[in-house]
């Protein structure tokens, strides 16, 4: 069956919604304000994107609170995200962390109780996987897990570079025995802020110190958990990369528009006509493997890795593309710090490296399509 890659009516709904919030209150120039004063994430716009609009719960069946919708309405989210660059933890809260404890077992109290606070925006979640970890890859545990009766257990150890930690109230922990849930706030966690490129995405060191957890799946679901959460959050992370690119080609041409140089606007020369042009059919091409992806996994299609594979093979690179020739073709402007290109370029530069690189997709895919490599 030939998927739907065309936006619905629901799906262009919830857009204009988003987008609508986001203009008023998530402009590129005030996300570089907070990202100055060293805020994890803007508080505010996240309690209305999250609780009044409910997109935290996106992902989260109905009976446990959430909408009970699919990755094709958080993919529109996340283009919307990507547009703005926004400082909020909605691929690493709503889509890892809940696609991981989605994939333990809900009827459990101790898996239903953080998914519904999640789902209602009360919690802010992270899952403690550094960012670049990729789907399908081997995730050796650093974290150790001393039993100590009744689901209960003491972590010791350290994760490095996770993304959302900083804010995030509850996380959720792959260890050697499991994955378990614990308190940020509890006795024996330390997370230390790290120094990211991209300054809208903070990334944290996790250290566990005999702290108390909860468990919330054994070896072999935890680590069916993680991968469904780790391929979902791959594959709309190519949404995001794709609102990026979007945003960048339609300020270029913007602004390309109104610069003058040698008394008529620059975009009337041809060689910035066919650049522009080069690039929205990158933008195009990279959108319909993104839209592809959200489908397959809104789907639960057969073929859904290896749509995660072509997506963010090809939707890193076009973000990073259009961020690049959007600073350039600003000249001195887009060199500034006050000019929100660079925030663009780099949430796309830390996209190419975040849930796998593009290379890992295209091993990935080459295996998935049976396909041989080279023969030395």
């Amino acid at each position: 069956m030939t998927p739907d890659l065309l936006y619905s009516e629901a799906e262009e709904d919830l857009r204009t919604a988003v987008r609508s919030l986001l203009t008023a209150h998530g402009a590129p120039a005030s996300v570089l304000a907070r990202a100055e004063d060293g805020q994890p994430y803007d508080t505010g716009l996240w309690q209305t994107l999250a609780t009044g609009m409910g997109t935290a719960g996106l992902l989260v069946p109905e009976k446990l609170g959430g909408q009970g919708a699919t990755a094709r309405e958080a993919a529109v989210v996340l283009e919307e995200l990507g547009r703005t660059v926004a400082d909020v933890p909605f691929l690493t809260s709503a889509v890892l962390a809940v696609r991981a404890l989605v994939g333990c077992d809900t009827g459990r109290a101790e898996v239903a109780a953080p998914l519904t606070a999640l789902a209602g925006g009360r919690q802010v979640g992270a899952l403690a996987v550094p960012l670049p970890t990729a789907p399908g890859a081997p995730v050796p545990p650093s974290v150790r897990a001393e039993a100590t009766g009744s689901g209960r257990a003491l972590l010791t150890g350290t994760v490095n570079a996770v993304a959302g930690a900083a804010g995030a109230g509850v996380l959720i922990v792959p260890t050697d025995t499991g994955l378990h849930s614990v308190d940020a706030a509890a006795e024996g966690v330390t997370v230390t802020p790290l120094t990211p490129l991209d300054l809208t995405r903070p990334i944290a060191r996790i250290t566990f110190s005999a702290a108390p957890a909860t468990l919330l799946a054994g070896p072999e679901r935890s680590r069916t958990a993680l991968d469904a959460a780790l391929l979902t959050a791959a594959g709309l992370l190519a949404s995001e990369q794709l609102g990026v690119a979007e945003w960048c080609l339609a300020e270029t041409v913007r602004y390309a528009g109104e610069r003058r140089q040698f008394g008529r606007p620059i975009g009337s020369f041809q060689a910035l006509k066919h650049r522009l042009a080069a690039l929205w059919l990158d933008i195009a091409s990279a959108r319909a493997t993104a839209r592809n992806a959200a489908d397959a996994l809104a789907t639960d299609a057969p073929d859904t890795a290896i749509a995660v594979a072509v997506a963010q093979s090809r939707c890193s690179e076009v973000a990073v593309r259009a961020a690049e020739e959007c600073v350039q073709l600003h000249g001195g402007l887009g060199m500034t710090w006050e000019h929100p290109a660079h925030l663009y370029l780099k949430r796309a530069k830390t996209g190419v490296t975040a849930l796998g690189t593009p290379a890992h997709h295209r091993r990935s895919l080459a295996q998935l399509a049976d396909v041989p490599g080279p023969v030395a």
